[in-house]
Parts: structure tokens; C-alpha cells; sequence
């Protein structure tokens, strides 16, 4: 008698962990994915003459793109320009 006791709250502990488990898949490490594409999309669809905001919060024109970094101009005096990774890049306004 005192083995299935024991037996019994072990499978019920086991699917309470089961359970605690799949609820922090859900809050944390889905949502965590999820913003991965979105910015990952968001630095693959990056075009020439695009308004970028910067991790660091300077608005900015792509002047140029390569696989990895981009050329971005700041000011209205247009001669700062300066290179960065895509990664530095935060959010994106399309030019209509």
C-alpha cells in the first residue's frame, strides 16, 4: 500500500512539471521566436532610400546595403554618413 501512494505522486509530480514546462514555452520562448522572424524579415526586405531608426534611436537613409552592413546617412547636411551593422537597425519606414 505504501508503494502506490508513492508511485501515484510521483506521475502527479511529473505532470505538474510537464505542465510548468510547456507554460514557460509559451511565455517565453515562443514570443522570443516569433520577434526573430519579424525582425529578420524586416532586415531582408531593407531597400535603398528607406527611413531607418537605429538601436541607439537616430533616424536615418539607407544609402547603401551589402549582405551584412549598410551605409546610413544622418542630418539634413548630408555629408554623415556612416556604416553599421544591419543588426543596429530597429525599425523601418518604407519610402512611398
Amino acid at each position: 500500500m505504501l508503494l502506490t501512494s508513492t508511485g501515484g505522486s510521483m506521475i502527479s509530480m511529473f505532470a505538474i512539471w510537464g505542465v510548468f514546462i510547456v507554460v514557460m514555452y509559451f511565455i517565453m520562448v515562443r514570443p522570443q521566436k516569433k520577434e526573430q522572424k519579424r525582425l529578420a524579415a524586416m532586415l531582408d526586405s531593407l531597400e535603398v532610400g528607406d527611413v531607418v531608426v537605429t538601436t541607439s534611436g537616430f533616424y536615418g537613409v539607407l544609402i547603401d546595403i551589402t549582405d551584412e552592413d549598410v551605409i546610413v546617412e544622418f542630418g539634413s547636411n548630408r555629408n554623415c554618413r556612416i556604416p553599421m551593422k544591419k543588426a543596429a537597425i530597429q525599425e523601418v519606414e518604407k519610402q512611398n
